[in-house]
Formats: structure tokens, C-alpha cells, sequence
């Protein structure tokens, strides 16, 4: 791992965060990682604070946060719990609306599956009651 002290550049920090340097890059123009300081060279180096961003960025992208909601979370006047805890209540709250359209999806799923298991155990040349069924409802739209 190349590092300066406690810096990092770009390669060491990806490594580091098991991510790629262009996905650091693209967190810092999104503004969710500050702009780091350049060498002479104008290479990137970026503090010891950098690698537990990142992570904390990880974790709020596997939660299912957005771009924005994370870089209002990482501005340094937002980053209080009440902060945290609202994006990720509401965050459940979509996770929770989905998961009922998943389980009514699901429903739907089974009980054609069902309708078709009993039309084929008649024949296995049936008509598919599902299929006519969306034919009838694709011709009403």
C-alpha cells in the first residue's frame, strides 16, 4: 500500500476500500468525498479520514441510499444521528412499499402458476388460461 504519512493516493485508498480509483473519482465530483490535496506532481492525496468516507459511502450505497441523500449525510453540518436516522427511515419505509408489491407479485405469480398446473394436468395440449387471460387484457389497453 502506497502511502505518505497518513495520505493516500488514489490506488492505495481504492485497494484499501475495495473499490476502483475511478469510483473514488466519481465520488469526489459527485461531492461525497472532498477534493484531496495534489502533490507537486498532481498526484491526489487524500487524509486519514478518506478510507472510513469511503466505507461509510459502501455502506449507505448497500443500504440502498442515493447519491444525494448520501452527500447530504456527509456534508460536515448534516452528519448528526437525527440526520442519519430520517434518510434511513425513510429509506425502510420504500423498502417496506416494495416488498408488499413484491408479496402481491408473488400472488399473482403462484395463482397462475396454479391455474396453469391444473390445465395442463387436464391436457397437456390445454389452452393456457394465463396466456388468454393477457391477451384478453392487452387487447383492452
Amino acid at each position: 500500500m502506497k502511502k505518505t504519512g497518513h495520505a493516500h493516493r488514489i490506488g492505495s485508498l481504492a485497494a484499501l476500500s475495495g473499490v476502483a480509483p475511478d469510483t473514488v473519482r466519481f465520488y469526489e465530483r459527485q461531492g461525497l468525498l472532498p477534493r484531496p490535496a495534489r502533490t507537486a506532481g498532481g498526484f491526489r492525496v487524500y487524509d486519514r479520514e478518506a478510507p472510513r468516507l469511503l466505507h461509510f459511502i459502501k455502506q449507505a450505497r448497500t443500504l440502498g441510499l442515493t447519491l444525494r441523500e448520501i452527500r447530504d449525510l456527509v456534508q460536515p453540518d448534516t452528519s448528526r444521528c437525527a440526520d442519519v436516522r430520517r434518510v434511513i427511515a425513510d429509506r425502510l419505509m420504500d423498502v417496506d412499499a416494495r416488498l408488499r408489491e413484491l408479496r402481491s407479485f408473488r400472488r399473482m405469480l403462484r395463482r397462475s402458476l396454479a391455474q396453469c398446473d391444473r390445465s395442463l394436468r387436464q391436457s397437456k395440449k390445454a389452452v393456457c388460461p394465463v396466456a388468454g387471460r393477457l391477451t384478453t387484457s392487452i387487447g383492452a389497453v
